[in-house]
């Protein structure tokens, strides 16, 4: 095992800081919100964000898909801090000021891009039962420029540290410019980068952004949904979840170095994951299910375990074991978060 020196780990997305209530069923007709879904806050959405603060209970963590997953990466990692660098942007506001004191406690080495016309991104996370309906009001998050902050020189080097690279499919609704120069400068320099399918929505409505970055993908990330409606768009006629993860990691590539490998995540079943020519499953750690508190954040909690390994250069099997371990640890806890030190052997 190689340990990991500082900026090893570059993740760049939305951060957001997530609002996390109870609701009931009403709630989410109210505001035809589906179970264990994830969307972008429309007008409609807006007076929601107002309510859920209002009732008992609420709960605020730093949150955001990719900021999660480095976090989570950073904690199994424990030391040297600051392993993991993220970007995004974030509003000079309250909100604010949370995501910036949650990523140093957390030991991320985040450089937010702040600007003052919009406020800090949230999301609203409405949990019934073990299902949680995710709506993010991205505002400040969307706001993000490549030529504002990517392309600085103090930036771009800390990218250019970097062996291993994140980014969730969610920041392709913002800058996929942003997202293209960094995975070009890992497949020119046979460096990892690694993306997630993050929502059926993205394959939906972001396909062609998302598919001029497929060819730099080494890793990507998705769950049985994300998958099968990635499969719907580009074609694949079939539903066949080791299939399409097989056709999936038969798409053109430009780094040929690497073999693509392909994660999909299927909640309380197996993880389906190309290896070499096959595929194979891996099933998850058992839990009981009166010990599931919430599962909002266990996909990223999965790619976060997942980082930990691969920066220590560990095998595939490897970084699905650690994978499982972080995922399972988070639903057992509300939001994203986690004990003080992991107990991962």
């Amino acid at each position: 095992m190689s340990t990991p020196s500082e900026n090893t780990l570059f993740g760049m997305g939305n951060p957001l800081l997530d609002i996390s209530a109870v609701v009931d069923k009403d709630f989410l007709d109210k505001f035809g919100l589906k179970l264990n879904d994830q969307i972008l806050a429309e007008e409609k959405h807006k007076v929601l964000f107002e309510e859920i603060v209002k009732r008992n209970k609420v709960e605020y963590h730093a949150g955001g898909s990719t900021q999660n997953s480095v976090k989570i990466a950073q904690w199994m990692i424990q030391k040297p801090h600051k392993v993991a660098t993220f970007f995004g942007c974030i509003g000079t506001d309250h909100f604010g000021e949370i995501l910036k004191k949650k990523a140093e406690e957390a030991h991320v080495d985040a450089h937010y891009y702040e600007q003052n016309e919009e406020p800090t991104g949230t999301c609203a996370a409405c949990i019934t039962g073990d299902n949680r309906s995710l709506v993010a009001n991205l505002a400040a998050a969307n706001c993000y420029k490549k030529e504002k902050h990517l392309d600085l020189d103090s930036n771009w080097e800390l990218v250019k540290k970097a062996k291993v690279y994140y980014i969730a499919g969610f920041f392709l609704t913002v800058s996929p410019e942003s997202i293209l120069k960094v995975a070009k400068h890992a497949s020119d320099n046979n460096k990892i980068f690694c993306m997630n399918l993050s929502a059926p929505f993205i394959s939906q409505f972001f396909k062609e952004p998302l598919m001029k970055v497929m060819p730099y993908v080494d890793i990507l990330f998705g769950n049985e949904t994300e998958a099968a409606t990635f499969a719907k768009e580009l074609g694949f006629e079939t539903d066949d979840i080791a299939e399409i993860a097989k056709k999936t990691q038969n798409l053109p590539k430009e780094n040929n170095k690497r073999q693509r490998v392909v994660v999909f995540t299927q909640g309380k079943d197996d993880t389906v994951a190309t290896v070499g020519e096959k595929v194979t499953m891996f099933p998850v750690l058992n839990i009981d299910q009166n010990n599931i508190v919430d599962t909002n954040g266990a996909g990223d909690a999965f790619v976060g375990g997942f980082l930990y390994a691969l920066v220590q250069e560990q095998d595939l099997e490897e970084c699905i074991r650690a994978g499982h371990y972080a995922a399972n640890v988070i639903i057992r806890r509300v939001g994203c978060t986690f004990p003080e030190k992991p107990d991962f052997h």
